[in-house]
């Protein structure tokens, strides 16, 4: 099936902008919102709502931009363990510097950092140190015991009170963090209850993408953020605060309805009144109202769901995450009438590698055409189906050679004789430079290079789990890759 846009970006910046500016009007000037999901780089809602552009809230808040300022959240114990994002390879740590750039190269103001849970964590500490030598303000939030059930405990001085108060500007704090688990909404609440005692009137409100709460429990779209949630136990649920105070049916997930009732009494505990009557009434999220065709979006929420159940089972095949979680991911493409069979290009690499009894990888076009690489001596199967697909697209015969076997040559003789590496054939980014250096004088490989740009949308399929480099390549081109869960050897060990 052809690429097809299904979400009107335009009208998502504009509403989403708008909606948030009359929140903070509600709240008498002041908004805590916590930022749930990727600020940059949301590939995920670009997926599933083909249209939506990965960088869609930033440029969001860039229309707002001299009435925000963003605070950045860690956790302490993550900064410990050395936790890593896994879609960049890159510790929380490491991931917040890498954000404060980002943002601060677009414009935006990043007022201050909070690490939380903090509890003499050393390597904590030394972080802290290591942001103030760079210039930023840094405040520690600590551990509150029976967080979040002791109302009483948690709304006092050795509560929200033993925390710093971070100090802010703007009538728009976004809060926003490396990864989950890392303590936004805490931190929003206890800066209210510190607004509070100031006398400053303050609002929070919760930007979550994923689910959509006003479309269907189990529309495509809303299974696809279970999917892709399945290692957290999120699991989408309706409102029943929402329906009971209103009679709408609306879609939540498990965590924000739990947590609800003890929301509400610390609301109550701060400011005498909770100011939502649900967990869905906290939510900003005007994505569901964008959606401008239905039957592309179900389509490309449905491919998703089949993606993250091979990215489940190839992460399982690594020893990162437990078997369930691939259960979990069966059990969802069961409920949206989805097996392995629905996506093509799995089935097309399969065929080629039981042709070929060696391992193969398939590319299907946005154009429907379906391609198909297999392993040779000079190339592994991936690096093959990346020359193939840029030929067809370029309009190449087929016995063209793009790189010519004598410039492969002394690649392989540098890999493997003078750095010593244990595999010749040549990985997707050493074609790609290779192509490069070719096209300076070869016709046929500028063209090919051209053609880079249209490999955006593909969907790509691998009859074993790729290097991190062939991985790496093919998100940075756009293409939507999957993997069977097999190793191309039985090795124990197995380099990224």
């Amino acid at each position: 099936m052809k690429y097809e846009i299904g979400f009107d970006n335009a009208k998502y910046l504009e509403t989403q902008s708008a909606h948030i500016r009359e929140r903070i009007g509600q709240f008498g000037g002041k908004l805590y919102l916590e930022f749930g999901g990727k600020l940059f780089d949301d590939n995920h809602a670009a997926r599933v709502l083909p249209g939506f552009e990965p960088d869609s809230k930033v440029k969001m808040l860039l229309t707002m931009k001299d009435q925000a300022e963003i605070v950045m959240v860690i956790n302490a114990g993550d900064i410990e363990k050395n936790k890593v994002r896994g879609d960049l390879g890159i510790t929380y740590d490491l991931d917040l510097l890498r954000l404060i750039d980002a943002f601060r190269g677009i414009g935006l103001f990043v007022g201050s950092v909070v690490i939380t849970h903090f509890d003499q964590h050393a390597g904590a500490e030394a972080f802290q140190r290591h942001l103030e030598s760079l210039g930023l303000r840094v405040y520690r939030h600590y551990t509150i015991p029976n967080y979040p059930f002791d109302v009483e405990g948690i709304v006092s001085e050795t509560g929200f009170g033993r925390n710093e108060y971070v100090e802010t500007t703007r009538p728009l704090v976004v809060v926003t963090a490396p990864g989950p688990g890392s303590g936004k909404m805490a931190t929003c609440l206890s800066q209210l209850y510190h607004e509070h005692l100031r006398g400053v009137s303050a609002g929070y409100a919760k930007f979550e993408t994923f689910p959509i709460w006003n479309l269907p429990l189990k529309h495509p779209v809303n299974l696809a953020y279970e999917a892709a949630t399945t290692d957290l136990n999120d699991v989408n649920m309706i409102d029943p605060f929402h329906l009971e105070a209103y009679g709408e049916t609306t879609v939540n997930y498990n965590r924000d309805v739990e947590i609800y009732p003890l929301l509400k009494a610390i609301f109550e505990s701060i400011y005498g009144y909770c100011p939502y009557k649900s967990p869905t009434d906290m939510g900003v999220n005007m994505a569901g109202s964008c959606i401008i065709d239905n039957d592309a979006v179900v389509h490309a929420a449905n491919k998703e769901i089949i993606r993250r159940w091979f990215d489940a089972a190839c992460a399982y095949r690594k020893g990162n995450v437990d078997k369930t979680v691939v259960q979990k991911n069966e059990s969802i493409m069961k409920q949206a009438g989805l097996t392995q069979e629905n996506r093509k290009v799995a089935m097309a690499a399969r065929d080629k590698a039981q042709e070929t009894g060696e391992p193969a990888a398939a590319m299907e076009l946005c154009d429907g055409r379906v391609l198909t690489g297999k392993t040779s001596k000079l190339l592994g199967a991936s690096s093959a189906l990346l020359l193939n697909a840029l030929k067809t697209l370029a309009g190449i015969p087929d016995e063209v050679h793009l790189i010519s076997p004598d410039v492969i040559a002394p690649i392989q003789t540098l890999k493997v004789e003078l750095l010593g590496g244990g595999n010749p054939r040549l990985h997707t980014d050493e074609v790609l430079i290779a192509l490069s250096v070719c096209s300076n004088t070869d016709e046929y490989a500028a063209r090919a290079m051209a053609q880079l740009p249209n490999l955006k949308h593909t969907e790509v399929h691998s009859t074993v789990i790729l290097s991190q480099v062939d991985t790496s390549t093919f998100k940075k081109l756009g293409a939507n890759l999957t993997c069977d869960p097999v190793y191309q050897s039985k090795k124990l060990y197995h380099r990224g």
